[in-house]
């Protein structure tokens, strides 16, 4: 038997060469594409698991911000109702000062001498004949008799007289 030629050698090697590039590429082949699937597999997964996070978190995100909101609600609320009782509260406060200094004009005027008699009567007529009667500082009357007392001076009037209009003093600032 004869050595073949390194030409003749290399000829009758060149099916099993193209036949090993051909499996070889068909493998390959074979091998991308089962990656390529598996990847594909891998991102739908991937994806539909995104899309379930994402959902649950939007979810989630919705209630909390629903909850941050009827919080702000009602505080807001709180907040403006604390304001609308102090302005209340500060209009009454005023509406009595002016009252009290209305009251307090009394004196000034003509007619208090006659103011005074009036209400010395009242106080006889409420704590008896023998009641002491003396005129305030702040104007009006301060009357004893047998342990009572009655407080007629003019800043207890206004008070009283505020007090009688009890819940219609909010329609003045009541919308």
């Amino acid at each position: 038997m004869r050595t073949p030629t390194p030409d003749e050698a290399g000829a009758a090697l060149e099916p099993v060469r193209t036949e090993l590039l051909r499996a070889a590429r068909a493998e390959a082949r074979a091998l991308l594409s089962t990656a390529d699937r598996e990847a594909a597999d891998l991102l739908d997964s991937a994806r539909a698991e995104a899309r379930t996070i994402l959902d649950a978190s939007r979810r989630q995100g919705e209630a909390e911000g629903e909850a941050a909101g009827r919080a702000a609600l009602v505080q807001a609320r709180r907040t403006a109702r604390a304001r609308e009782l102090a302005a209340r509260r500060d209009a009454y406060e005023q509406l009595r000062l002016r009252a009290t200094e209305h009251v307090r004009a009394l004196r000034h005027t003509a007619d208090y001498g006659s103011v005074l008699d009036r209400l010395a009567l009242r106080a006889r007529q409420l704590l008896g004949p023998d009641t002491e009667v003396a005129e305030h500082p702040d104007g009006g009357l301060v009357a004893h008799a047998a342990g009572r007392r009655v407080d007629f001076t003019l800043d207890a009037l206004g008070a009283r007289a505020l007090e009688r209009l009890d819940t219609d003093v909010e329609t003045l600032w009541a919308p």
